[in-house]
């Protein structure tokens, strides 16, 4: 059977660092307050010359770089993110021209944070469908420009960035030791809707808006719900805890990534964190978290690799794959 391998991977922050204490003059906190409750020590926060697309084209080459590939091998491009350069067309297209690609189709794919896990399950289905051999797909977000900076539950939890991997087809023999994507699950509930939106859009209010959350909501619902999904992709596959090599969860709460991990019985020490460097970058979280794993030398070729997420309104999901 057809399986969607990754031939490449990719990131790109921006230059900007902003630490714990660097909130302290804008409003009431502390790099203690910021740390114990959320695991954050530092994110990046986009320049003015700095965007979704311009990130999102960074991680696109280094992935192409790292699988050897340009432009030209790619045949769709998915765009996981929440914070587009314009509300049309497309951000997808825009990188899609910045890449020099004049072939294939792009688009964008909203699942807020658990937009990387939606996009990987799409391409995987486009490429076991015959309709694309190598896909690029991205997360890319600056949720820089949709925090209220007055608002201290919010502004002091996201940050700003942009990972990408190359999948291809490739042959595999049907079992789970076969490379690539194994399995996924996908889930939402609209019911979520108001515990984390932004409460701005062109239908509505005619403005971008600001960035809103019930956080202890969220936290409630997310460890049950990252479960659900990850012990569906268990019982499809066959697979347990035990199995896998490495766990890379969105990183939105250092808390919420070692409860779900307990829960689960996965072991602490193959549990992927970059939430203390990066924040939530959304939609860019899992894959900046996938880079970072993979530059050091942690996920190495042949690893069992579970990746979840879970954003607003809910939605959340997991894919199992043999890196």
């Amino acid at each position: 059977m057809i399986r969607s391998v990754v031939r490449g991977i990719g990131s790109a922050l921006p230059r900007r660092i902003m630490k714990n204490t660097d909130f302290e003059g804008i409003v009431e906190t502390s790099d203690e307050w910021i740390a114990q409750r959320t695991g954050i020590r530092q994110r990046h926060i986009a320049a003015d010359d700095e965007t979704t697309a311009s990130l999102g084209e960074a991680a696109a080459r280094a992935a192409l770089e790292n699988a050897g590939l340009t432009p030209d091998d790619i045949d769709l491009i998915v765009l996981a993110t929440s914070t587009p350069n314009n509300t049309f067309p497309a951000t997808a297209v825009d990188i899609q021209n910045r890449l020099g690609m004049r072939h294939g189709f792009a688009f964008d794919m909203q699942a807020v944070c658990s937009g990387f896990v939606y996009a990987v399950t799409t391409a995987d289905l486009y490429i076991r469908g015959g309709q694309a051999k190598r896909v690029l797909v991205i997360g890319s977000e600056t949720f820089s420009r949709i925090l209220d900076w007055n608002d201290r539950s919010t502004c002091v939890l996201f940050g700003d960035g942009a990972g990408a991997i190359v999948l291809e087809a490739q042959q595999g023999e049907g079992t789970i030791g076969d490379r690539g994507v194994l399995a996924a699950s996908l889930r939402s509930d609209g019911v979520h809707k108001d515990k984390l939106f932004v409460d701005g859009g062109p239908s509505t209010t005619g403005t971008v808006g600001h960035l809103k959350m019930e956080g202890r909501e969220v936290f409630k619902h997310a460890v049950g719900m990252i479960t659900d999904v990850i012990e569906d992709v268990f019982t499809q596959t066959g697979v347990t805890a035990e199995n896998l090599d490495w766990f890379v969860p969105h990183q939105a709460n250092k808390r919420i990534i070692d409860a779900s991990a307990k829960k689960l019985g996965i072991a602490e020490e193959k549990v992927v964190v970059t939430v203390n460097l990066h924040g939530n970058t959304s939609a860019a979280s899992v894959p900046l978290a996938l880079a970072a794993a993979v530059a050091d030398g942690r996920i190495k070729r042949g690893d069992l690799v579970m990746l979840e997420a879970m954003g607003g309104g809910f939605t959340w999901g997991a894919v199992l794959l043999r890196w």
